[in-house]
């Protein structure tokens, strides 16, 4: 089931979803300080946080270093398991297949992100891995949470390291 955050007309059923993708965004403003493209995630379990991350493939000098891996590293650490069940993991923007996969792996409950990415996006825009009923997994999938601000971050930062570049 894929749901977009219109389909919540601001009511009740949108606020917890919105508290906390304004963790993964908080994360995602680390990333974009650090010169990272901007991307936050947090993963959230019994209305709680038990694993943060934002991208920091530059720093770390590792492709994989994506927010949403960081983030389910810390939870499954948090955790002692290998497995996300009932956790919800909120991301600024659209999984890639990379992360996309690995969340399937997880067996994750549900995916929030904000940001579709029509470039690499694997959870609706190009393809949609997470919910591909030949995997052993199905996700939850709602998009469009604070997307406008999700959107503008990364506006701001590719448009800020173009300036920066010329």
């Amino acid at each position: 089931m894929t749901i977009s955050d219109s389909d919540f007309d601001g009511g009740i059923l949108s606020a917890p979803h919105q508290s906390y993708m304004i963790k993964a965004f908080q994360e995602a403003e680390k990333a974009f300080e650090a010169g990272e493209v901007p991307v936050g995630a947090v993963i959230v379990k019994d209305h709680m946080i038990i694993g943060r991350g934002y991208n920091q493939v530059e720093q770390l000098q590792d492709p994989s270093a994506h927010a949403e891996m960081i983030a389910m590293s810390s939870a499954h650490e948090y955790l002692g398991e290998k497995y996300l069940t009932n956790c919800t993991v909120y991301v600024t923007l659209e999984p890639c297949p990379m992360c996309a996969g690995a969340l399937v792996w997880s067996k994750a409950e549900r995916l929030v992100f904000g940001a579709l990415d029509d470039k690499a996006g694997a959870c609706g825009s190009l393809f949609n891995l997470v919910q591909n009923n030949k995997l052993n997994h199905q996700i939850e999938v709602i998009h469009g949470i604070l997307e406008a601000d999700c959107s503008a971050l990364l506006t701001e930062f590719f448009r800020k390291k173009r300036t920066d570049a010329n």
